[in-house]
């Protein structure tokens, strides 16, 4: 390997750009028609054009990324999270134009991208499951769910992020359930097939990192909690678990290895579980990629994952075994959101003015934006993760708290303030956290009416600067000298 397209944008195309530097790799970026001169395509060696298809999928275009490849004469490819991150017809056409896939096997990504696939994958490998059942038709699903009791989900086969779930509280309201789930799931992941499972009640979210290379070692990384999320997305995860005792990390870890070795599976990946409040855990999905929170790992361990998936695709053995994976201390990541908590996390588009991200002792941003640049209505609006360690979690907390104070987005709404309210609720301090902590504790929240007017005073003054290239009221295709400058780079 020498030079990586990375299929992806925003903060993890940066931060896999940074980590082929590291490596000694050339890194190229590709970027839709909005996405010109975003910090991600300056971030890497040169970056290439993926249009004109409609900007939303551009980086959904298989041909179009293998094109940029080639042309860009890359060697590897890595897809990041999201978009094609999980599509095994994607790393197959990677593999077959001749590139290395810097992923999980093809066949790994299939089985565990289709959740009933998974679920018969992992019953074989003795892993506990969330009780559940496959259905037909409606009557066959009144059926399976009578046994089960309700509440029960309706989940989609495919796919994640929670499209196509539903949740049914009675027999009434299960056939509108099931058409509206296989609707979703057919319009989001092309699979309309959908599948029973039991709903538990407040359980947490809990799930293992994983690393295997292809010369036979598998180990995990630890446990993160990611309990606290908005239509069953994360915002905020914390290592380690609070409440996870040593042995039950043992017996958690025990599965999620063997979840992995059932798929023959290599680079990194997430098992996730559902732990009830009596300690018991169940098999919920595995995400076969980098995940999203895969920085606080990183921050008690000292491992850096992406890395570690550029040497596991070169060929290269892991370099280490499970008796040297050391945790150390607590971390916690907040997600930096372009929505509005107080109207149902709507996304938030526009230009940013102005952006002081934090700083300071155990604190890490991965970021994605910049002053100036515009926040497109096409993607996830993500703007930022901002993680804190400390020796405890009390630290932790402390420090994270102080970053997301110190942090200023000017332009579009962000999640901040919500962020900062969760992080200070004494059920967050107690560790008492759920998957429904969020509409327990915030069924409703609104922005403090002083810091409207303190924003509404730095958006008119921001707005008082002279125009100009480079700024947000000027030409929004204006190249910067970056750009122009291809591949050139300093010290080069």
């Amino acid at each position: 390997m020498r030079r990586v397209l990375i299929a992806n944008r925003g903060e993890i195309a940066v931060r896999i750009a940074r980590a082929c530097h590291e490596a000694g790799l050339e890194a190229v970026a590709v970027y839709s028609d909005v996405d010109r001169g975003a910090p991600h395509t300056l971030a890497a060696d040169r970056a290439v054009a993926i249009g004109p298809a409609p900007a939303v999928q551009s980086y959904l275009k298989i041909d179009a990324l293998l094109a940029a490849a080639k042309s860009a004469g890359a060697d590897a490819v890595h897809p990041g999270y999201g978009f094609l991150a999980e599509s095994a017809a994607f790393a197959r056409a990677v593999e077959a134009a001749g590139l290395t896939w810097i992923g999980p096997p093809p066949g790994a990504i299939a089985t565990m991208g289709d959740k009933l696939a998974a679920r018969a994958a992992v019953t074989r490998a003795g892993v506990p499951l969330v009780p559940g059942a496959d259905v037909a038709d409606a009557r066959e699903a009144a059926r399976r769910a009578d046994a089960l009791g309700y509440p029960v989900l309706v989940k989609a086969a495919a796919g994640g992020g929670g499209k196509g779930m539903r949740t049914v509280a009675r027999e009434a309201d299960l056939p509108d359930a099931l058409a509206a789930a296989r609707r979703e799931a057919e319009s989001a992941f092309g699979d309309g097939r959908v599948y029973l499972e039991k709903l538990l009640v407040r359980p947490r979210h809990v799930e293992l990192q994983v690393l295997g290379d292809r010369h036979g070692t598998v180990v995990h990384l630890g446990e993160r909690e990611c309990s606290i999320q908005r239509r069953h997305q994360k915002i905020v995860e914390e290592t380690p678990c609070p409440v996870v005792t040593a042995r039950l990390r043992e017996e958690m870890a025990s599965a999620a290895l063997a979840a992995a070795r059932a798929v023959g599976y290599t680079s990194a990946g997430t098992v996730e579980f559902l732990l009830d409040a009596d300690g018991h855990f169940y098999f919920l999905e595995m995400n076969t990629r980098v995940q999203v929170e895969h920085p606080i790992t990183e921050l008690v361990t000292g491992i850096d994952i992406v890395a570690a998936q550029l040497r596991i695709a070169a060929g290269e053995r892991l370099g280490f075994a499970q008796d040297d994976v050391r945790a150390r201390g607590h971390a916690i990541e907040a997600r930096l959101y372009a929505e509005d908590p107080a109207a149902s996390f709507f996304p938030s588009a526009g230009p940013i003015l102005a952006l002081r991200e934090p700083g300071g002792p155990g604190i890490r941003v991965d970021s994605g934006v910049a002053a100036g640049m515009v926040v497109p209505v096409e993607y996830d609006p993500l703007l930022a993760k901002i993680s804190a360690w400390g020796p405890d979690r009390a630290t932790a907390i402390a420090r994270l708290s102080a970053a997301l104070a110190d942090t200023a987005v000017l332009g579009p709404t962000t999640n901040l303030g919500f962020l900062l309210d969760v992080l200070a609720h004494p059920a967050f301090h107690a560790g008492d956290t759920h998957t429904g902590f969020l509409p327990e504790h915030f069924p409703a929240w609104h922005q403090p009416d002083g810091d409207a007017t303190i924003a509404a005073i730095a958006a008119a003054l921001a707005l008082s600067r002279p125009s100009g290239a480079g700024d947000a009221h000027g030409p929004a295709a204006t190249p910067t000298p970056w750009e122009t400058l291809g591949a050139w780079r300093l010290g080069s």
